[in-house]
């Protein structure tokens, strides 16, 4: 029997390279990370180990955790989109498969941490769980976003597999985290609260989204999030209420990383033993929210 053109199978594997490669080009065109974007957002750096079974695998300046566990292990934060071998081969440095990764969260659903978390999902099949305040975002690759969106996708749009609320508490194998609901930067801002132990102590971590303030426009101009203001005085009169021992942050710029840690230092947690260092970073985020507000109070 002599196939048609249309039944032949090698047309027909053609046929599917092509519209692959289009479908490939029309996702790539429609994703657009903002130009202005700090290359040390993309620097390698050298994955640590910061104290218990928590370690540093994100790039220079954007901070990623991995909480490893006997139940498999969790990832926090993923970059940029180009941020997915890097982690991948940092994990690995540390001695552990990016395949045992079953849960993927995030701080914040920017691009900065989200980026290359769809391609992570596939990587690894983890769930994605996300506050439900940021799961829209999340779902529309932030072209939603009340201050990086304006319609444009940022990152690959991701369903998530379950929405978490304010003091959710997040298990594998004997960790457990607890979500905090710190909205402003996004609507869905969070930080994690979590116990770890090495042989001689346990701490009580935590991992910081800090407030900082993204958009130029007044609070009141912002109308695609009507509670900015409220949201944000309510995030920095809880955040300076924590307790924990160590505290981290999305950003390694945010908490010192590089004053606190050098590729060559051994283990030690008591370099990020630092309240006075988030004392002041949280008063320099109050004084700012100030003066944005005053500059409303005074028109």
């Amino acid at each position: 029997m002599i196939s048609t053109p249309l039944k032949h199978p090698i047309f027909t594997l053609v046929i599917c390279l092509l519209i692959s490669i289009f479908t490939f080009k029309t996702v790539a065109q429609t994703i657009a990370e903002p130009k202005d974007t700090p290359a040390e957002w993309s620097k390698p750096y050298a994955p640590f180990r910061i104290v218990g079974n928590l370690y540093h695998v994100g790039t220079y300046d954007l901070a990623c955790y991995l909480i490893v566990t006997e139940k498999g292990n969790i990832l926090i934060n993923t970059g940029l989109a180009n941020s997915e071998q890097l982690i991948s081969n940092n994990i690995k440095a540390l001695g552990f498969k990016l395949t045992d990764t079953k849960i993927l969260l995030t701080t914040q659903a920017h691009y900065d941490h989200m980026g290359a978390m769809a391609a992570l999902k596939k990587a690894t099949r983890a769930k994605v769980l996300v506050n439900a305040n940021d799961a829209q975002v999340m779902k529309d690759g932030g072209s939603s976003d009340y201050a990086l969106g304006n319609g444009v996708k940022t990152y690959l749009p991701l369903k998530p597999d379950a929405l978490l609320h304010d003091k959710a508490v997040i298990k594998l194998g004997s960790t457990k985290l607890v979500m905090l609901d710190h909205p402003g930067h996004t609507k869905g801002s969070c930080s994690y609260l979590l116990e770890v132990k090495d042989k001689t102590k346990t701490y009580k971590v935590l991992i910081a989204n800090m407030p900082t303030i993204v958009t130029d426009k007044k609070f009141h101009e912002v109308d695609a999030y009507p509670n900015i203001e409220k949201d944000y005085a309510r995030t920095l009169k809880a955040m300076k209420a924590l307790s924990f021992d160590i505290w981290l942050a999305s950003h390694a710029s945010q908490f010192n990383l590089h004053q606190k840690h050098k590729p060559t230092d051994s283990y030690n947690p008591t370099a990020f033993m630092d309240k006075k260092g988030y004392d002041k970073a949280l008063a320099d985020l109050q004084l700012a929210f100030d003066k944005k507000i005053a500059v409303k109070s005074s028109n």
